[in-house]
């Protein structure tokens, strides 16, 4: 029989081994959690991110109407990512090669590769958010309007963008924006999906008016002067 002094003795190493667990996960936990992202500092651009179908009636609008002219507009305020994809479902092949199936159907899919391979391929911001609009117009035949939009815009890179089309490299930037497009949290459930340094918040507002929105967080008074106030 196990005597009072002896359970005392097992409370105590129990509550000490308790304490010395909570302590160790504690400590190493703060060790291990790595440190948060900083927060962009106020007047540097914010990070606008779209989320985007080369076919979708609502991208096109977004693109043409608020994209394009808020960019004209105030482009010190916005650093722009275009990500083509949308509602679609990345799958894997046999051999490994990747395939998909976009809401609007295999043109579209096509139009969001040709996106894609235009967006890697033209560095210049204004240049290649011309291409992507000039594009959205009527993405039905991608490579035609592509050859189109380049010779508008004076883009001499259509060999690049055409071998990029016709590799397996189009399929690997349209995978990359899958999964960019799935990580969304909230899950994408209308397109296009719009983040301004990776946030959802107030959508209809950044769909109405997304100048307006981008002068609301930039933090820099005299910016706001300069390119919100008309």
């Amino acid at each position: 029989m196990v005597s009072a002094a002896h359970k005392r003795l097992l409370i105590v190493f129990t509550l000490v081994l308790v304490f010395l667990f909570v302590r160790y996960v504690l400590f190493h936990g703060a060790i291990l959690t790595p440190p948060p992202e900083p927060k962009r500092s106020p007047g540097a651009p914010v990070l606008v991110s779209v989320y985007y179908e080369a076919l979708c009636g609502d991208s096109k609008h977004f693109i043409i109407k608020q994209l394009l002219p808020a960019f004209r507009q105030a482009a010190p305020l916005m650093d722009i990512e275009l990500i083509p994809y949308g509602k679609a479902q990345t799958f894997i092949n046999s051999d490994g090669g990747y395939r998909f199936e976009c809401q609007h159907g295999n043109v579209e899919c096509e139009g969001n590769m040709y996106h894609a391979c235009v967006i890697e391929a033209i560095e210049n911001p204004q240049t290649r958010l011309n291409m992507v609009a000039c594009m959205i117009r009527d993405n039905r035949n991608p490579k035609e309007v592509m050859l189109k939009c380049a010779r508008q815009h004076s883009v001499e890179d259509t060999d690049l963008i055409q071998k990029c089309f016709s590799s397996d490299h189009a399929g690997e930037l349209l995978k990359l924006n899958g999964d960019a497009t799935h990580a969304l949290r909230p899950s994408v459930s209308f397109i296009p999906t719009i983040t301004l340094d990776g946030a959802q918040h107030r959508q209809p507002a950044i769909l109405k008016d997304l100048l307006g929105e981008v002068c609301r967080i930039i933090g820099d008074p005299q910016k706001v002067k300069e390119y919100c106030v008309t």
